[in-house]
């Protein structure tokens, strides 16, 4: 297969060094600008990713930079923020846990930056759709300008909403995510948007929120109750020193997974007796 051409209004990952990296939109006649000089965007629109381009002015900067495709990965870490975002080991458990791919219809909750959004969408393409509500103006601009720039607007849907007051009016769903304050307030109200089988996935930085959200999926008849951490650690190679980095990110944030159901009592294993039974152990030989 042969490689993919940069076309204008493209998202491309700049690399410079391991600390300096960009998510950048390359338009024509325009540049990049850096302390280690100008990149013209006219020198990148028509090479493959995968290139490399020069810093101007040559003489005097010359700086080599890399050009990559970004990866959903590349999206978390680097997309312009101004909330806490969701990690790219915990959006991986989000994918992997809740059966989200192409065709899943999904509803998150709180956009954010738009970051695991743009995930989400590349995984649901072509046919699924990712309704995303936030009530904060300024995110869901920053989260619309994110997603158009990710060109995923024919797979996401950016919109004012408040899942704990709003009727949303979705039914179906396969999977929805919580990014809320509290979640647990709007388990009770979201549930009937979720087919059967279907995951809700809650995300909390603290334990207390976790014990609130997990009581009342329980009180909502969801099972398959899980709740996981997850913990990433860079190794450092060379030649005679590879070891772990000596910083790491300890904690992101508390991971919340449950399955909805269509609960019954069990009309079998449930029954009680008509009349209490009693034993009488009167007369019976007991072990000294």
């Amino acid at each position: 297969m042969s490689s993919e051409i940069v076309k204008e209004n493209d998202l491309i990952f700049l690399i410079l060094d391991d600390r300096r990296r960009w998510l950048v939109q390359v338009k024509q006649g325009e540049s990049f600008h850096s302390h280690k000089g100008i990149i013209e965007f006219d020198d990148i629109i028509g090479q493959n990713y995968g290139s490399v381009v020069f810093s101007k002015p040559h003489e005097t900067q010359g700086y080599k930079f890399y050009v990559l495709k970004p990866l959903p990965s590349d999206y978390v870490l680097h997309m312009a923020r101004k909330t806490q975002i969701i990690y790219p080991e915990d959006a991986g458990m989000i994918l992997l846990y809740s059966g989200i791919g192409p065709g899943s219809v999904v509803i998150e909750a709180g956009t954010g930056s738009g970051a695991l959004t743009c995930i989400l969408g590349n995984y649901v393409r072509p046919n699924g759709h990712i309704y995303s509500y936030d009530i904060r103006e300024k995110s869901l601009k920053r989260a619309n300008e994110n997603i158009l720039k990710a060109k995923l607007e024919d797979v996401v849907s950016i919109k004012y909403g408040d899942l704990i007051k709003d009727d949303l009016k979705h039914e179906n769903v396969d999977a929805m995510i919580l990014d809320l304050a509290t979640p647990w307030d709007a388990v009770e109200r979201i549930k009937k948007y979720l087919k059967l089988s279907g995951v809700l996935v809650s995300f909390s930085p603290t334990i207390e929120q976790v014990k609130k959200t997990v009581l009342v999926m329980r009180e909502n008849n969801f099972i398959e109750i899980n709740t996981y951490e997850l913990m990433k650690r860079k190794i450092q190679v060379k030649e005679n020193a590879t070891r772990p980095e000596v910083r790491m990110i300890g904690h992101t944030g508390y991971l919340t997974f449950g399955r909805k159901i269509n609960n019954i009592k069990n009309p079998y294993r449930e029954k009680k007796p008509q009349t209490e039974e009693f034993i009488n152990l009167n007369g019976m030989p007991l072990r000294g």
